[in-house]
């Protein structure tokens, strides 16, 4: 059966960026999803006018309590509304879930190589939280690309993320102050080549277009076969 709309109340509104949020969203008798997954909100203007965008689930299946990153664009229609002026307590709608290819169960044993820029971190943070939720064993490292430190999305949760997860976060404008690798765009020596004595990891790529373009290409020199790469863009 296909999603349909329903209902949902924001409940809670967390910043993570000078621009990106964090929303909690109560919707009765959600079906539940997976991880990587993303719902489309339609926001509904008193003359009648809708507009619908897509953003992923930022965390597992928790009841009829669901999470989203919203990055506010500037000039943008939408985001800028449900990022920093729709009232808490407020109702939207939602339908979802949708997507079935990007996507990580914890009953999956491939190792997992995770590849964000920016706010594409929202549906690989689903993996990460759901690999933790799970105690799950399979190797699972996530590299990272940011512009500066201020545009770390979840920073105190991916610096706990413990030994299960190894987690590279790296800067491309602008470097902390004794970080081991100068700011700099993503090249190949940042990115893990495939272990040659076993499958290659199942990779899950997002970010901006320009981004996943040409981190696809490196994870492809680096000897990744093109059907273990899975992308989402934006943008």
């Amino acid at each position: 059966m296909a999603p349909h709309w329903r209902r949902a109340r924001l409940i809670d509104r967390r910043p993570q960026t000078d621009t990106g949020r964090t929303l909690v969203f109560d919707t009765a008798a959600w079906p539940g999803h997976a991880p990587g997954q993303h719902v489309d909100v339609r926001l509904t203007a008193d003359d009648g006018y809708q507009a619908v965008r897509s953003y992923s689930l930022a965390a597992p299946a928790d009841g009829d309590r669901i999470e989203l990153g919203v990055q506010s664009a500037s000039g943008g229609e939408v985001s800028p509304y449900l990022a920093d002026l729709l009232p808490v307590g407020a109702d939207v709608e939602i339908r979802g879930p949708l997507g079935g290819w990007f996507v990580w169960r914890p009953a999956q044993r491939d190792a997992v190589l995770l590849v964000a820029g920016g706010s594409g971190i929202v549906p690989l943070m689903a993996m990460v939280r759901a690999h933790r939720a799970a105690a799950s064993t399979t190797p699972c490292h996530l590299v990272y690309c940011v512009r500066d430190p201020a545009q770390v999305w979840y920073r105190a949760e991916l610096a706990a993320a413990g030994p299960a997860v190894q987690v590279d976060v790296l800067y491309t404008r602008q470097a902390p102050d004794g970080s081991a690798r100068p700011a700099g765009r993503i090249g190949p020596a940042d990115l893990p080549a495939p272990d040659a004595a076993g499958e290659p990891p199942l990779c899950f790529l997002c970010g901006p277009t320009g981004f996943v373009e040409h981190v696809g290409a490196l994870l492809l020199d680096r000897g990744h076969p093109a059907d273990r790469i899975r992308t989402e863009r934006f943008g």
